[in-house]
C-alpha cells in the first residue's frame, strides 16, 4: 500500500496542464498546443468551482457531525454511571467517528478521484479533530487530576503529551500533503519546542533563541525535502511550511514580540527592557534586509515577499516604542517613499540588470524545471513538429463563401 493517498501521476498531469494554460495566456503556446498537452497529460481529478468546494466542505462537515451525533446517542444509552464511564464512551465515540471519517475519505478518493475538492478536506479535518479528542479523553482517563496546561507544565508532562498529536499530524501530512495540516504541524512543533524549553529554569531566557533554531531547522528540512523525487506531491505543503519557518524565525527574534512575551511569561503589568536588547534590535532590523537580499539573489518570491512583510513589521516595531510623527502623517510619508522607490526600481531595471528586469518577459520563471522540460519536449515532438512536405499548388491560399483552405 502506498504511503500517499492521491495519485501522483494525476497531480503531475494537473501541474502540466496548469503550466501549459499559463503559457497559453502569455502567448508562448497556441490554443492548439495547449489542447494537445491537455490530451497528452490527462487529469481525472474532480475539480469543482471554488464556491462549490466551499458548499461541499460545509455540507460534508454537517453530515459527518450529524452521523457522529447519532453514534454518541447510541453509546449513551445504557446503565453507565460515573465520570470515567462517560469519558470512556466519549473516547469510543470519537474513535469510531474519526475512524469512519478516515475510512470514507480513503474510499471516496479512490472511487470519485477527489483532490482537495472540499469533501476530502472536510473529512480529513473532522477525522483529525476526533483523533485529537481521543488523545484528550485518553489523557483524562490515564492521568489523575486536572488537565490544566499550567499544572501539566509544572509537572513536566505537557511537552510529552503534545508529541502524540504532533506525530498524528505528521502522519496525515505524509499521506495527504494538506497545506493546512502542514501549517498546524509546524505550529504544534514550535509549541512543543517552547514547552520543553520552559521546563528548564533558564528556559524563558533561551526561548527566543530556541524558537529561532527550531524555525531554522524547519526551513533547512524543507530545503532537503524539496530535492526529493516526490516533491510535486508535497509542493504546496512545503511552500506553506517554508513561509511559516521564515516568519517564525523573524518573529522569535523581533524585539516587540520578545519584549511583550517576556512580560506575559513573568506576569508583569507592563513590558520592561529585556536582556540582550541590542541583539534583538539587530535581528529586527537585519533579518528583513537579509530576506530581501536572498530573495533578489536567488529569485525567490517567497523570500522576497516575506522580506517586505517583515520589513513593514520592523517599522511598526520601531514606531510602537518610538513614535515620532502622527499615524496619518507617517502613513502618507511612507506611501510616498515606497512609490518613489518602486518607480526608481522600475526605471533602473529597464533594461535587465543582475538577472532582474521590470520589462515584460517572454520566459516566465518556473520553480519546477522538470515540468518545463516535459511540456517543451511534448510541444517539440508533436505540436511543433514540421509536417511532411507534400504537393502544393504554389503554396497559396484561397477563401470565399465562408470556406478557407490551404494548398
Amino acid at each position: 500500500m502506498s504511503s500517499k493517498a492521491y495519485n501522483e501521476q494525476g497531480i503531475f498531469n494537473r501541474l502540466v496542464q496548469d503550466t501549459a494554460r499559463r503559457w497559453g495566456k502569455t502567448g508562448l503556446l497556441s490554443s492548439e498546443q495547449v489542447g494537445s498537452i491537455r490530451q497528452a497529460f490527462p487529469s481525472d481529478f474532480y475539480e469543482p468551482h471554488l464556491f462549490v468546494k466551499i458548499a461541499l466542505f460545509l455540507f460534508t462537515c454537517f453530515a459527518v457531525v450529524t452521523v457522529s451525533g447519532l453514534v454518541f446517542l447510541l453509546l449513551s444509552e445504557g446503565s453507565y454511571s460515573g465520570s470515567q464511564n462517560r469519558e470512556g464512551r466519549l473516547l469510543l465515540g470519537c474513535l469510531l467517528s474519526g475512524g469512519g471519517a478516515i475510512g470514507l475519505l480513503e474510499v471516496l478518493i479512490r472511487s470519485n478521484q477527489l483532490y482537495r475538492s472540499g469533501v476530502d478536506n472536510a473529512l480529513l479535518y473532522v477525522a483529525l479533530g476526533y483523533f485529537v479528542a481521543v488523545l484528550a479523553f485518553g489523557y483524562s482517563l490515564a492521568l489523575p487530576g486536572s488537565l490544566d496546561p499550567e499544572l501539566l507544565l509544572a509537572r513536566g508532562l505537557l511537552g510529552w503529551l503534545l508529541l502524540p498529536g504532533l506525530l498524528l499530524l505528521l502522519a496525515a501530512v505524509v499521506r495527504y500533503a494538506d497545506p493546512l495540516v502542514g501549517a498546524l504541524s509546524f505550529g504544534l512543533y514550535l509549541t512543543t519546542v517552547a514547552v520543553l524549553l520552559l521546563q528548564f529554569s533558564s528556559g524563558k531566557a533561551l526561548l527566543p533563541f530556541g524558537l529561532m533554531l527550531a524555525s531554522a531547522g524547519g526551513y533547512q528540512l524543507v530545503g532537503l525535502l524539496s530535492r526529493r523525487p516526490d516533491y510535486l506531491y508535497y509542493r504546496t505543503c512545503l511552500r506553506t511550511v517554508k513561509v511559516l519557518a521564515l516568519a517564525g524565525f523573524y518573529l522569535a527574534g523581533n524585539y516587540l514580540v520578545v519584549r511583550e512575551a517576556n512580560a506575559l511569561l513573568h506576569g508583569l503589568p507592563s513590558s520592561v527592557q529585556i536582556s540582550f536588547a541590542p541583539l534583538f534590535y539587530l535581528f529586527t532590523g537585519a533579518l528583513p534586509l537579509l530576506y530581501l537580499y536572498q530573495g533578489l539573489r536567488r529569485h525567490d518570491r517567497i523570500l522576497l515577499h516575506t522580506g517586505l512583510l517583515t520589513l513593514a513589521f520592523s517599522l511598526y516595531t520601531y514606531r510602537f516604542y518610538r513614535a515620532v510623527l502622527p499615524p496619518e502623517v507617517a502613513l502618507a510619508l511612507g506611501g510616498a517613499v515606497l512609490i518613489l522607490l518602486a518607480g526608481a526600481a522600475m526605471r533602473y531595471l529597464r533594461p535587465a540588470r543582475y538577472g532582474l528586469t521590470a520589462e515584460p518577459t517572454d520566459q516566465p520563471a518556473f520553480s519546477v524545471p522538470e515540468l518545463e522540460s516535459v511540456v517543451m519536449s511534448h510541444v517539440t515532438e508533436t505540436s511543433m513538429q514540421p509536417h511532411e512536405p507534400g504537393f502544393r499548388f504554389g503554396g497559396g491560399s484561397s477563401g470565399g463563401g465562408g470556406a478557407e483552405g490551404r494548398y
